[in-house]
């Protein structure tokens, strides 16, 4: 799976630059504008989950972030990543986020991840990974499709169900953004997230089902059948946003 995945996104890398990136937590999603979560981020140490082409880490550094880390899976993304943070000092890895690759650890104030943290394969061990990089009393912010927003099957504007929510695995599709390079999915319900936060040890702070952004506001909406329209999200949550703590342990 994550060999497939990882040849896909080198091929499809070039629809994303700049795409679902900070301030923005995904398609029609409230912003970080709007919600607020990271706070001040002055001289902050932050790591992107996924970091893509590197415009999160870009957001980051016009905040204060002292230093700035990525990994992502695809080469071709932590190229355009390296030419978007050309100018501030950066650590970016080419590797998968459910793997061991020698990251500091109780060492990042922040780590979050923006529309990737769905794509892992072994959700335990990612989860598990990030609660060991976080300082005690760091935060973890991910943003990702709402579970069951996939689900929501439109045609001519009415909305039915898909599927079962119920059932949890993988799903593959032979062609991503258009072209030819088939990707394999994990399909988990909200319940499975929340759990895994609290198995890794983690105390969630906020569950977030966003509402359609506020730049929307005014704004015509089309009857759409599209996956993600601005029709669709005004009816149900395109995103779903947690925010969660590690905590800190005191000692007597």
């Amino acid at each position: 799976m994550i060999e497939q995945n990882k040849k896909s996104w080198n091929t499809v890398a070039h629809h994303f630059n700049g795409k679902d990136a900070l301030p923005s937590y995904g398609p029609f999603a409230q912003s970080e504008d709007e919600l607020g979560l990271f706070g001040e981020l002055k001289n902050k140490k932050v790591l992107d989950i996924g970091c893509g082409s590197g415009h999160s880490l870009a957001y980051m550094a016009e905040k204060g972030a002292s230093e700035l880390w990525g990994v992502d899976l695809s080469e071709k993304q932590i190229r355009t990543a390296e030419g978007t943070l050309k100018d501030v000092k950066h650590h970016l890895f080419c590797a998968p986020m459910e793997s061991e690759i020698g990251l500091p650890k109780q060492y990042f104030d922040v780590v979050y991840s923006i529309y990737a943290i769905g794509w892992t394969s072994d959700l335990s061990a990612t989860f598990g990974l990030i609660h060991n990089y976080l300082k005690p009393g760091g935060s973890f912010i991910f943003s990702w499709d709402h579970p069951l927003y996939g689900h929501l099957k439109s045609q001519n504007g009415e909305l039915c169900l898909d599927g079962s929510y119920q059932v949890e695995g993988m799903i593959q599709y032979q062609n991503f953004k258009g072209e030819e390079a088939p990707v394999i999915i994990p399909k988990r319900k909200m319940s499975t997230y929340i759990n895994e936060l609290i198995k890794a040890g983690f105390t969630i702070e906020s569950v977030i089902e966003s509402e359609v952004s506020s730049k929307f506001d005014g704004v015509d909406e089309e009857v759409s059948d599209r996956y993600y329209s601005l029709y669709k999200a005004r009816r149900f949550p395109s995103t779903m946003i947690i925010k969660s703590v590690k905590g800190i342990v005191w000692q007597e």
